[in-house]
């Protein structure tokens, strides 16, 4: 779910900040030189406090700065990077420490470090200097993962739309609220509801529903679905995101300032990891290698390889790829080690997770075996489980002339692998057997 907030900074390097609520951030910048970002734990330039400066000096070189404190950790050359005529779109992503910004439409970043003592980030603050001012388009790059528990996250609303994408079998569940909370007046567009057969909207949690519409199918927990919610002078309507067609609409007698959304969350603690059967001894945590059949998953950490590594596939570098699997909001999720990035690669809720603590299969079966969609062989190799308690087994995909690894969720019909900073998913995949 995406909000774009549209700005200006003027020729003083001070940042204007604003609240992020995931680990990624996406922009437009229209500038000569010298666009600068911070992320910060708060809304002002405190340390800890990482600054991103693109086009730097005379816009030849691109730097990452930690703690307003040279030397810089990262320098590359970047000619031409910035335009003060034209819009330039970047991203930037954190994730356990590792920082990465990349141009719009690549996936692979340009700039990247891992960070020693990574700090939470909780702000995202931009601005020019060195002789420029700029004009910015940010989008918060959130992505609300949302299990079966109606417990609410606020983000702010800075005009009268809301554009965002849903994954999920039913019940997408949106409020339009005046505060930071929980509060009426309040209106719930609830979509695909009733096992994904009819949407409604409601006002401050009362029924009758104001409107109520069948939606059979609306909702598919394989493939992201875009909507639009819109509201002025009282007038609710919600569109089809592609096709801008109305799915349902209503007008407020009694209207009020839409200041934030709130769509459904995960809470923050996330619950321990219980073993699945097929591994006995595992307790919450890496505190010992587990077996699962023939092969051991080992703790490793920091870009170390084990003896005995199972090697699961390469890189579009021509890098090996080892199996490796590592714990995430509440999984332990099968994915990919690249030893070169100090780091393990996990796919989850859309994103790549490098984890620097991870597991490395060892000494297990190396036979990989072609199948689509739901068919998992009875014989698969088991490789963790979901955030839910759903086997996950180990899958491996030929994408841009990589070899990658990676899970495979049954219930969900497809091999997932994280790449370039985002999780892919494909019907048609490999499955390491035992």
């Amino acid at each position: 779910m995406a909000n774009i907030v549209d700005l200006s900074t003027e020729d003083k390097l001070e940042y204007q900040f604003f609240p992020v609520s995931s680990g990624s951030v996406s922009f437009k910048v229209r500038t000569p030189n010298d666009a600068h970002i911070a992320l910060t734990m708060g809304p002002q330039p405190s340390d800890p406090m990482i600054e991103i400066f693109l086009g730097g000096w005379g816009n030849t070189k691109s730097v990452i700065r930690k703690n307003r404190t040279k030397p810089d950790k990262v320098e590359i050359e970047t000619p031409n990077i910035l335009n003060g005529g034209e819009f330039r779109g970047f991203w930037v992503r954190w994730d356990s420490g590792i920082i990465s910004a990349g141009r719009e439409g690549e996936a692979i970043p340009f700039l990247s470090w891992a960070d020693p003592e990574p700090f939470p980030i909780a702000f995202f603050g931009v601005c020019t200097g060195w002789g420029a001012t700029g004009s910015w388009k940010i989008e918060d790059g959130a992505e609300f993962n949302t299990p079966d528990q109606l417990e609410y996250k606020f983000g702010p609303v800075l005009s009268g739309s809301l554009r965002f994408e849903y994954r999920g079998p039913h019940n997408c569940h949106v409020a339009l609220t005046p505060a930071p909370a929980e509060v009426d007046p309040m209106y719930e567009i609830m979509l695909g509801g009733w096992e994904n057969t009819k949407s409604v909207i409601r006002y401050c949690r009362q029924k009758p529903d104001k409107v109520e519409v069948p939606t059979p199918g609306i909702m598919n927990p394989n493939q992201f679905r875009q909507f639009l919610i819109e509201w002025k002078c009282g007038r609710v309507i919600v569109r089809d995101g592609e096709s801008g067609m109305v799915i349902m609409e209503w007008v407020d007698p009694s209207p009020f300032g839409i200041t934030h959304f709130v769509p459904p969350s995960a809470p923050v603690a996330a619950p321990l990891y219980a073993a699945p059967p097929g591994y006995p001894g595992a307790m919450g945590g890496f505190s010992a290698p587990v077996m699962a059949g023939p092969g051991n998953w080992v703790d490793a950490s920091a870009g170390q390889i084990p003896p005995g590594a199972v090697v699961g596939g390469q890189d579009c570098s021509g890098e090996p790829l080892y199996v490796a699997r590592a714990q995430h909001e509440g999984a332990l999720i099968p994915g990919k080690l690249c030893a070169s990035h100090g780091c393990a690669y996990v796919p989850w809720g859309g994103l790549e997770h490098g984890k620097p603590q991870y597991q490395v299969l060892v000494g297990g079966p190396n036979n990989w075996v072609r199948t689509n969609g739901s068919n998992v062989p009875p014989n698969a190799f088991p490789g963790g489980q979901s955030e839910d308690g759903e086997p996950l087994f180990v899958g491996r995909v030929n994408h841009e002339g990589s070899l990658t690894t990676g899970k495979v969720q049954q219930s969900h019909g497809v091999c997932y692998i994280s790449f370039a900073g985002q999780e892919l998913g494909f019907p048609d995949y490999e499955i390491l057997m035992h």
